[in-house]
C-alpha cells in the first residue's frame, strides 16, 4: 500500500492552479445563470429602488444555497471517499495481497472488520461536522436558516447517492451499497419521523422540490468537472473514480470560500432576519 495509489504525482502545480482556474469559471458561470434567472423573477416588482433591492437580497439568498449545496456535497463526498479508501485498504490487508503491512494497519483492518457499521456512523458524524464548520466558520451563511440549509445538506445527500449509482453503473470496482443505504436512511429519516405529521412531510417536500434546481445544477457542475479532469489526466483511472470526483469537490470548495468572500468583501449585505 502507497499513497500513489490515490494521487497523481503528474498532477503538478501548474496544472492544479490550471484545473482550478476551469472550476472558477465554471461556478462563476453558474452565479452568473442564477443573477440572470433572478433579475427575471424580480423584473416585475414595481419601483426600479424596490425591484434593485429585492433582486439584491434574492441573488444573496440564491447563491448562499448554491454554495451551500456544494459545501454539504463535499462533506458527504468526503465521508464516501473516505469509506471506499479504508473498506479498500483494509481488504488488501486482510486477503494478505497488501503483502507485510505496517501494524498499524492491520489493527484498522482488524477494528473494521469488526465493528464497521460503528465506524461508518461515527464518519457521518464526521462529515456533519465538517459540514458545519464550513458553513459557520470557513464559508459563513449566515442569510440561510437552519430550516433552508437542512433542506440543502439533505439535498446534498441524494446529490451524492446519484453520483454513486453513476459510478456504480459505468463499472466502478468498489462497492457503494452501504454508504447509499446510510444516506437513503437518513434522508427518508428526514421526511418521516417518529413524530411528524402530514403537513410536516409536505412542507419538506415543497421544500426539496423548490431547490431542486441547484441539485442539478451541481450535477452538471461536477460532471464537466469530473470529465475534465480524467481526459486531461489530472485524475488516474486505475484507482477508484470516486477519489477523482472527491478533488473535483475539494477544488470547488476552495473557488466557493474565494468568491465567497470577494463577494462578501464587495457586497456587504446584512443577515437576513428570521421569518423574512
Amino acid at each position: 500500500m502507497s499513497v500513489e495509489a490515490y494521487i497523481n504525482p503528474d498532477f503538478t502545480w501548474y496544472k492544479k492552479l490550471f484545473f482550478l482556474l476551469i472550476t472558477y469559471l465554471l461556478i462563476s458561470i453558474c452565479i452568473l445563470i442564477i443573477a440572470g434567472v433572478e433579475r427575471v423573477m424580480v423584473k416585475d416588482h414595481g419601483r426600479k429602488r424596490g425591484c434593485d433591492e429585492v433582486y439584491k437580497d434574492r441573488l444573496n439568498d440564491q447563491i448562499q444555497r448554491f454554495m451551500e449545496m456544494i459545501i454539504s456535497g463535499t462533506s458527504v463526498m468526503m465521508f464516501s471517499c473516505s469509506y471506499v479508501v479504508v473498506n479498500h485498504i483494509c481488504t488488501l490487508v486482510g486477503s494478505g495481497a497488501a503483502g507485510k503491512a505496517p501494524e498499524a494497519l492491520q489493527m484498522l483492518a482488524a477494528a473494521w472488520s469488526e465493528g464497521k457499521d460503528f465506524i461508518l456512523l461515527l464518519m457521518i458524524v464526521i462529515s456533519c461536522v465538517v459540514n458545519s464548520i464550513l458553513d459557520h466558520f470557513l464559508i459563513p451563511l449566515s442569510r440561510l436558516t437552519k430550516e433552508e440549509k437542512a433542506t440543502m445538506r439533505m439535498l446534498g445527500m441524494f446529490y451524492v447517492i446519484v453520483i454513486l449509482i453513476y459510478l456504480n453503473t459505468i463499472g466502478d470496482e468498489s462497492q457503494y451499497g452501504p454508504v447509499m443505504m446510510y444516506y437513503f436512511g437518513l434522508m427518508v429519516g428526514r421526511f418521516v419521523y417518529f413524530d411528524a405529521s402530514f403537513m410536516d412531510f409536505a412542507y419538506n417536500l415543497k421544500n426539496v422540490f423548490f431547490n431542486l434546481p441547484f441539485l442539478l445544477m451541481t450535477l452538471m457542475l461536477t460532471g464537466i468537472l469530473g470529465l475534465t479532469g480524467f481526459k486531461m489526466g489530472f485524475f488516474l483511472e486505475r484507482n477508484y473514480y470516486i477519489v477523482g470526483i472527491f478533488y473535483t469537490h475539494l477544488f470547488m470548495l476552495v473557488c466557493v470560500f474565494i468568491i465567497y468572500w470577494v463577494f462578501r468583501f464587495i457586497y456587504r449585505g446584512k443577515p437576513r432576519e428570521d421569518g423574512e
